[in-house]
């Protein structure tokens, strides 16, 4: 299978670079597996599209201000970009930095407020382990001078509407450096909405990670080497699960991390379990679901392996055709972008 079957034509004017006014006023495609048809509403309309003994799955994870900007005793400009958390005190991280010039062990890094970064040895992935150390705790000082990790498609820095806009309305689990972004869409009063008309809402935790920007570089899908992401299973989402298989319902996850998450979980266990570990699944066209019925997701990057899971749920022909769609139909992509209900 080849890489370049998952292409489209994308013109750059239709990345979403901003969020909307209001969460849940994107546009919904609404993708039909059986017959393949596409059809439009609204993000706000989306209870009209689900029913009593569904159970949407949603990925609770917190987008940390994953980018830091300092400086060497030389004065020489640094980006430092955390990437995982390596102790419980948060002082030590594996990250990736980017100077002018390559950094030595033990060499310092001068941040805001009289936080000290020290660089340490690579990690088997070629980053660099770094230690911090201030007058106050890390995750406070990180909180208030971290930026918020944008995905580099936006072509632009973050700004103080980003603190809000860049999470979903139910994160809790600090970690992720990327947002699940089909989550992005819901407000409190739209999963009320949903609630109140029979649909059981359940949580999982994927801390999405920097390697979901990266580009696929092989030529054949298979080659493809997966990233493995932490993921948290409660033991109610696991028996919710387990219910609603039971009596009937649809297990809709809401992104592709809620969907990995469920997945992986089924793949190593045959049913979804509580637990916690690190996922490594790669669903590409081929794979056989054991868990989720239904999909609400973003539009993707040509030729990534998000669209890769689209198209194992949904069919690459179909998916595509449904991109082509709303290429024409002028609908937005990426994190801030439009939705897509596959069902």
């Amino acid at each position: 299978m080849l890489v370049k079957d998952f292409t489209f034509h994308l013109p750059q004017d239709l990345i979403a670079r901003h969020p909307l006014l209001h969460r849940d006023g994107s546009r919904l495609m609404l993708l039909d597996r059986s017959s393949g048809s596409v059809a439009e509403d609204m993000f706000s309309n989306l209870s009209s599209h689900l029913r009593r003994g569904d159970l949407l799955v949603m990925n609770d994870t917190r987008v940390i201000p994953a980018r830091l900007f300092g400086r060497k005793p030389t004065g020489g400009m640094v980006e430092i970009f955390l990437l995982r958390r390596l102790n419980g005190n948060g002082e030590r991280w594996e990250c990736l930095l980017r100077s002018s010039k390559k950094f030595r062990d033990g060499q310092e890094i001068i941040l805001e407020s009289g936080m000290v970064a020290v660089v340490q040895s690579r990690t088997d992935s070629g980053n660099r382990l770094i230690e911090f150390s201030g007058n106050e705790p890390f995750d406070v000082w990180l909180e208030r001078e971290g930026h918020i990790p944008l995905p580099p498609y936006l072509q632009r820095d973050d700004n103080s509407g980003d603190r809000e806009r860049y999470q979903t309305v139910v994160a809790r689990e600090p970690g992720a450096v990327a947002a699940p972004t089909a989550g992005l869409h819901f407000t409190r009063e739209l999963l009320a909405r949903l609630a109140s008309g029979g649909v059981e809402i359940a949580f999982v935790t994927l801390h999405t990670g920097l390697e979901t920007f990266q580009p696929v570089r092989v030529q054949h899908v298979e080659e493809h080497q997966i990233h493995t992401e932490r993921f948290i299973i409660p033991e109610e989402t696991a028996e919710a699960v387990s219910r609603t298989k039971s009596a009937g319902g649809r297990v809709i996850a809401v992104g592709t991390t809620s969907a990995r998450t469920l997945e992986y979980s089924a793949q190593q266990f045959g049913q979804v379990v509580s637990g916690s570990g690190d996922a490594d699944i790669f669903i590409y066209p081929g794979y056989c679901f054991k868990v989720i019925d239904a999909l609400i997701t973003n539009f993707h990057l040509p030729e990534s392996t998000l669209l890769m899971l689209v198209s194992a749920l949904a069919g690459r022909e179909a998916v595509l055709e449904a991109y082509r769609e709303a290429v024409s139909r002028e609908f937005r992509f990426y994190s801030y972008g439009d939705a897509m209900f596959i069902s």
